[in-house]
């Protein structure tokens, strides 16, 4: 019997566990509610997150992942605890991070003899007083308990940035070799490339190309690519192109995969397939880029939809994909998909951005 179908078993003899009042109101889930096609498809567990409130408050769940032990590392925006550490079983066991009041993008890496966190700080952010305060981003490489290794410099520092440009950062990518890609999701939309020391190495992007295959538009997410071997490749997200844009290492476009209605965030690899968190949609009745309307897209190894998990089942006709929406039975429960993290069982934890501070959702593969 495999590890997840025993787990899973397990857990459905188990006892329910009672939801505190807090989160009743934000588990609207039917007890039997499957969503996703065909071999992606997941069981909804709304309950999953043990997080009292008044000891580890939420503002939004940004990202997260998990490291060879199994542990889950929530990075969110709250300054009492920017980094919420699960257990498989959704028991707080840690916490930590007050320095970064716009946590947004958190990165793993897995250097052999360690594995190590990447923090993007956006700068964007509500002080403790609930004035807006619209500072520069920051990147920063962590260990697992938060004790800094270092901080990459503002691009401007080093001349890579004109006077003017602004800097937020979304998120980062670490090749095998070390090298850093950040992208400037909600600043100038440059992916900038570091060595494994923070040394600039070079960048593309940004949005007055004269190849506009090189645009971004709002590039909120970047992954590496290793689903083709002995090709690695960049994906980045163009989030107002409702796309993934794929280039190579070293800054060369290869590709578009569109994905009409979806307003996607990060890419998250996994296997041969990409992940990724919906976080605004186009509705059925043709509004477009609605909130509270997200869910988890699935591509193959193709890049073609296979899934979507709180969506509708994606349509190809004449092999051009159809315009997605959200399955109507999670609308209320399902508000923003910010990320998706997938664990070794291959269940998917929503985060949420916009969801009245709730934890991550559980979609227990069946």
């Amino acid at each position: 019997m495999q590890r997840r179908t025993f787990l899973r078993r397990a857990a459905l003899a188990a006892p329910a566990i009672a939801l505190p009042t807090v989160l009743a109101s934000r588990a609207r889930a039917p007890e039997e509610l499957i969503v996703g096609q065909g071999s992606h498809r997941y069981r909804v567990r709304a309950d999953w997150a043990k997080v009292s409130p008044q000891q580890y408050s939420l503002i939004n769940c940004h990202e997260m992942v998990a490291d060879k032990s199994g542990k889950l590392y929530l990075l969110g925006d709250h300054p009492a605890n920017n980094v919420l550490v699960f257990d498989r079983s959704g028991k707080v066991i840690d916490s930590w991070g007050y320095r970064y009041p716009a946590g947004h993008g958190l990165t793993l890496f897995d250097e052999g003899d360690e594995e190590t966190l990447f923090i993007c700080d956006t700068g964007s952010h509500l002080d403790r007083t609930g004035r807006w305060r619209n500072e520069p981003g920051s990147v920063t490489k962590t260990r697992l308990n938060g004790e800094v290794i270092f901080r990459l410099g503002h691009p401007k520092t080093i001349g890579v940035y004109a006077e003017g440009e602004a800097y937020h950062p979304t998120e980062t990518a670490v090749a095998p070799n070390g090298d850093i890609y950040v992208a400037d999701g909600y600043g100038s939309n440059y992916i900038v490339r570091y060595d494994a020391n923070g040394r600039y190495i070079s960048h593309f992007g940004g949005k007055n190309n004269k190849d506009p295959r090189y645009n971004l538009n709002q590039a909120h997410g970047v992954a590496i690519d290793l689903r083709k071997g002995n090709e690695p490749r960049l994906a980045v997200t163009s989030r107002n192109d409702q796309a993934f844009k794929f280039f190579t290492l070293d800054g060369k476009f290869i590709e578009q995969v569109s994905l009409p209605g979806a307003y996607v965030c990060r890419p998250v690899i996994h296997g041969e397939n990409l992940l990724a968190g919906v976080c605004f949609a186009d509705t059925a009745a043709g509004a477009k880029r609605q909130k509270h309307h997200g869910y988890i897209t699935i591509l193959d190894a193709n890049n073609k939809v296979i899934s979507n998990a709180g969506g509708t089942a994606a349509t190809y006709k004449d092999g051009e994909l159809q315009t997605m929406h959200q399955d109507p039975r999670v609308h209320g429960l399902f508000h923003h998909g910010h990320d998706v993290c997938v664990d070794a069982d291959e269940n998917l934890y929503l985060c949420q951005w916009d969801a009245k501070g709730a934890p991550p959702i559980l979609l227990e593969r069946v």
